[in-house]
């Protein structure tokens, strides 16, 4: 019995260890995406993995705007803020990870702000 239960324990660690190792060398797709009227919007967005932290910002006249980068590591995720200018409008962000669902948020009127993060 004893050995049944040892071999149950280590099986189980074995998974685990899988796991985490395909999670590590596993590689995704962002799609960040920014729509709407607004004019001169601030983009800042950043992706970050076990080697640390990426950021960009630009300011675009026109929309839409998309970017698409690719990240690995157990610790993936990143964020995508938007500021409008003073003049307004209305901009939404989304942010899709290896086309799954998107998280969208959307800034209206002058000098408003938006982040799509949690992903």
């Amino acid at each position: 019995m004893l050995l049944v239960l040892v071999l149950l324990v280590a099986g189980g660690c074995v998974a685990v260890v899988a796991g985490i190792s395909n999670e590590v060398s596993k590689t995704v797709e962002v799609e960040y995406e920014v729509t709407g009227n607004a004019r001169d919007v601030t983009i800042a967005y950043s992706v970050w993995n076990d080697d640390g932290v990426s950021s960009r910002s630009e300011t675009v006249e026109t929309l839409p705007w998309r970017k698409v980068v690719k990240t690995k590591g157990f610790m993936k995720g990143g964020s995508l803020l938007i500021s409008l200018s003073g003049s307004g409008g209305t901009a939404t962000c989304s942010v899709t990870v290896d086309q799954g669902d998107p998280k969208t948020s959307t800034a209206s009127g002058p000098s408003a702000a938006a982040t799509c993060s949690g992903f």
